[in-house]
C-alpha cells in the first residue's frame, strides 16, 4: 500500500506552519508510521533547525529531484523518534530550480517508501506552492486568528479546491483570554469565513519558542499545550475520526467571575 502525501501550507508567513509541519510529522511517527518531512521552502530552509538536524545535512530535495543522489541519501533519520526522517531544502538554490514534473516523479517514489510524506510548502501562491501540492493527496491550511491571515488563507483554499484538493484547517496560536475580551477572532469567526473542515485548534504556547530554539520536537514535551493539540490532529489524520476537537480555554479567577456576574467588568 502506498503512502499518503499531505501538504501543509498557509497564505502568509509567520503563522506557525513550520512548527505545525514538524509537530504533526513527529506525532504521526510516534503513532508507529514511517514518516518523511520534506522542506519545500527552497532557499529559505529552516525545518532542519527546528528539528535539530542542521548539522547532519549532506544532500537535499533539489539533489534528489535532479538525480544527484537517492532519496535514502538525502533523508536524515531523527535519533529521538523512530521512523521519522527529514529531507531538507537547498539553501543555495532558488524556488525556480524545481519543476512540478520533477517533484511529482519524486513524490511517487516517496509514496512507496513512507506511510506519510509531509510537504512543508513555502507561504504564498508562487512556484514553491505549485511544486509542493503537485503530488498531494490531502492539504492542511494553517491560519492564525487575525484578519490578514484569514484573508490570505481564503485565497490559498480557493487554489487548493481548483487542484481538486479539499483542505482542512488548523487554527494556530489561539489566546482564549484575548478571544474573550474581543481582541482576537474566535475559531468560530475564522471557520465562518473560510468554511472548510476543521482539523484542529492549537493554543498559544511559550513552549513552541523553546522547542524551536533547542531543536526538540514539541510533541515530546508532555507539558506543552500546543504539543498535545498537534498530537490530537495527527491522530485524526491517521484515521481516528472520533478524537474530539478541544477548544482552548483559560482559567478565570473567582473575583473576575463575580465581577462579570454582577456587571462590574
Amino acid at each position: 500500500m502506498e503512502g499518503k502525501i499531505i501538504v501543509v501550507t498557509s497564505g502568509k508567513g509567520g503563522v506557525g506552519k513550520t512548527t505545525a509541519t514538524s509537530s504533526i510529522g513527529a506525532a504521526l511517527a510516534l503513532e508507529g508510521n514511517r514518516v518523511a518531512i520534506v522542506d519545500m521552502d527552497i532557499g529559505l530552509r529552516n525545518l532542519d533547525v527546528v528539528m535539530g538536524l542542521e548539522n547532519r545535512i549532506v544532500f537535499n530535495i533539489v539533489d534528489v529531484v535532479q538525480g544527484r543522489c537517492k532519496i535514502e541519501q538525502a533523508a536524515i533519520r531523527d535519533r529521538r523518534i523512530e521512523n521519522l526522517f527529514l529531507i531538507p531544502a537547498s539553501q543555495s538554490d532558488n524556488k525556480d530550480v524545481l519543476t512540478p514534473a520533477g517533484v511529482e516523479r519524486v513524490a511517487k517514489e516517496l509514496r512507496k517508501k513512507f506511510d506519510y510524506i509531509i510537504m512543508d510548502s513555502p507561504a504564498g501562491i508562487e512556484r514553491g506552492f505549485e511544486n509542493s501540492i503537485v503530488g498531494a493527496n490531502e492539504a492542511l491550511v494553517v491560519c492564525t486568528p487575525d484578519v490578514s491571515a484569514v484573508r490570505d488563507a481564503d485565497r490559498v483554499i480557493g487554489l487548493l479546491y481548483s487542484r481538486s484538493l479539499e483542505p482542512r484547517l488548523v487554527v494556530n496560536r489561539i489566546e482564549p483570554a484575548r478571544v474573550e475580551r474581543g481582541e482576537m477572532l474566535s475559531h468560530e469567526d475564522v471557520l465562518e469565513v473560510l468554511s472548510i473542515e476543521l482539523a484542529g485548534l492549537v493554543p498559544m504556547d511559550e513552549k513552541v519558542l523553546i522547542s524551536s530554539n533547542t531543536g526538540t520536537p514539541l510533541v515530546l514535551q508532555n507539558d506543552s499545550k500546543a504539543g498535545k493539540a498537534f498530537r490530537r490532529i495527527a491522530r485524526r489524520l491517521n484515521g481516528e475520526s472520533d478524537i474530539p476537537i478541544e477548544v482552548p480555554t483559560h482559567k478565570t479567577s473567582m473575583w473576575n467571575k463575580i465581577s462579570k456576574t454582577f456587571g462590574l467588568k
